[in-house]
């Protein structure tokens, strides 16, 4: 979910630029109905007049996929290369109404000036083509903002992280580095693409019957290696799942996928031979709707497995996801389909540094301050512990919300400003502290009593209640049915009130809703929400 804002000038005329404009996926927290969640821009929406552009680093949903819903709220002019431009443009026609966004392509290694700002993209190795580093001149001094990137000298697809162009940005002098902190808790430097394709190669060619690979679907380098791999041993690549048929979309017009045999779509797998066939797939990361899913669960309408069957996983699994990956894997080994993933074959690469790549980054740059960033507060710790290690004699560790003085004069942490979640709720967008997800929540957790009580005018009850309840057992351990004990809570609590009392609605509303919320929790343990309604008749 990334969006980091850099400003320079004084604050009455300071000027913006926004880094990117991700979302993230609801999975990561307990939010029951709510599938992703965008950031909280307030901040810059209160100063969009002084906003002069959106920098968009690559095309992955982490830095892109808030931008439809986000746009109209800022309304900046928004720069991107041709891929991520593609990506965005075939995301918007998917999305009912969206805005018609100000898009400006910007070639990899391209220069532009937004008011004091002068932004250099710097091509960097990644899990996505056309990934840049952002070199960020101001006159107070140059910020280089990583983005996502690794070192790897054979990245099967796309430009490297070249040495020479990251050099003389620390020969220039680099004020600040601003750098990924994914993969810094691990030792060495990551394998090549290169390595993998080859790997798959094998695999592909070793199987004896189908051959299906999930993978994310935004990896263009690992496409283009399964369908290589496949054109190899006389195999024909189906693709399938939307997200995958997006990006082969605008990979073919970008070029990345020129000279591969043309990919076949579901309706074709039915009719290849078994050993002819590598299925390409979208769910990697146990999404209840996408392909793999629903083929684990034999539900597809055009893709079948059987014993024998070979899936690799070549993908990692985000840490939220375990659960519902392994539910898929179980599905499938339970039916005879051979499971390979990087736990036992190198089929997965990362694309984010280890400390060793990062060790590189901060010898070419040598920066003069580190604000790690890109991670959860354990890589940001281990990173910011890693560049004075380093050598950098400033580090500043921030988080959402933190704002960062850079220059002049030593860097400080100067005030943290309002930088929360947003939250997509079925059509609506809710903000962190609507009510609706808590109340959720407890009801997933709780269940809910509901109660109608009709009063006349005298205070007596027009009839005996009218309860229903969900989401709680329907008897206690002494074998009580709760549907007995809450009707008699009702029935003591009214009958203990005077007639003048029960006149009053919101008052036999309060006292009923505490009778069963009490009743249910001395058997259940649990406290329900109540909701009681009184209708005077």
């Amino acid at each position: 979910m990334n969006a980091a804002l850099y400003g320079f000038g004084p604050e009455r005329r300071r000027k913006w630029i926004l880094v990117d404009c991700g979302m993230g996926f609801a999975s990561e927290e307990h939010m029951p109905g709510v599938d992703l969640m965008y950031p909280d821009l307030s901040f810059i929406e209160a100063r969009k007049q002084d906003l002069l552009g959106i920098l968009i680093t690559h095309a992955h949903e982490d830095h892109i996929g808030a931008l439809v819903e986000m746009w109209p709220r800022l309304r900046a002019p928004v720069y991107a290369t041709r891929f991520a431009v593609g990506l965005i443009e075939t995301r918007k026609l998917n999305e009912p109404g969206a805005p018609k966004i100000d898009l400006n392509e910007i070639a990899p290694g391209g220069r532009l000036q937004l008011g004091p700002f002068s932004i250099e993209y710097v091509p960097v190795s990644h899990s996505i083509p056309e990934s840049n580093a952002l070199a960020i001149r101001t006159p107070a001094g140059l910020v280089v903002h990583t983005g996502d990137w690794k070192i790897d000298p054979t990245p099967y697809l796309g430009g490297t992280t070249e040495e020479s162009a990251f050099r003389a940005l620390g020969d220039e002098g680099v004020l600040a580095l601003v750098c990924d902190s994914t993969n810094i808790v691990r030792d060495g430097v990551s394998p090549s693409e290169s390595e993998v394709a080859a790997s798959l190669k094998q695999l592909i060619a070793g199987a004896p019957h189908r051959v299906a690979i999930t993978t994310f679907a935004s990896n263009v380098a690992r496409m283009r290696a399964v369908a290589e791999a496949a054109q190899a041993c006389g195999r024909e690549v189906v693709v399938v799942g939307r997200a995958m048929d997006r990006v082969v979309d605008v990979a073919e017009e970008c070029g990345y996928l020129a000279g591969l045999n043309e990919f076949s779509p579901p309706q074709a797998y039915g009719y290849l031979d078994r050993s002819r066939v590598v299925a390409l797939l979208t769910g990697s990361q146990g999404e209840p709707r996408a392909a793999l899913a629903r083929i684990a669960e034999d539900e597809h309408p055009d893709i079948a497995l059987s014993a024998g069957d070979r899936v690799i996983f070549s993908s990692r699994t985000i840490p939220g996801n375990e659960s519902a990956v392994n539910a898929i894997i179980n599905n499938l080994v339970r039916r005879g389909i051979e499971v390979l993933t990087d736990r036992t074959h190198l089929v997965h690469v990362s694309g984010h540094p280890r400390k060793g790549e990062v060790a590189r980054m901060y010898e070419w740059t040598r920066p003069r301050i580190a604000v790690p960033v890109h991670g959860e507060d354990l890589h940001l710790g281990v990173h910011a512990d890693f560049a004075r290690r380093q050598g950098v004699p400033h580090v500043v560790k921030a988080r959402n919300g933190t704002v960062v003085k850079l220059a002049p004069g030593e860097p400080e942490i100067v005030e943290h400003v309002s930088a929360g979640r947003l939250y997509r709720d079925g059509d609506v967008i809710v903000g962190q502290l609507d009510k609706a997800i808590p109340e959720r929540r407890k009801l997933s957790f709780a269940g809910i009593v509901s109660v109608a009580i009709a009063i006349d005018e005298r205070g007596e009850l027009a009839g005996d209640p009218a309860v229903e309840h969900m989401g709680i057992p329907e008897r206690t351990r002494s074998g009580d049915t709760f549907a007995e004990l809450i009707d008699d809570a009702i029935a003591e609590t009214l009958n203990g009130m005077p007639r003048a009392r029960r006149r009053d609605s919101q008052a036999v509303e309060e006292a009923v809703s505490r009778a069963v919320r009490g009743v249910v929790r001395a058997h259940w343990g649990k406290k329900p929400a109540c909701h009681v309604l009184v209708v005077e008749v």
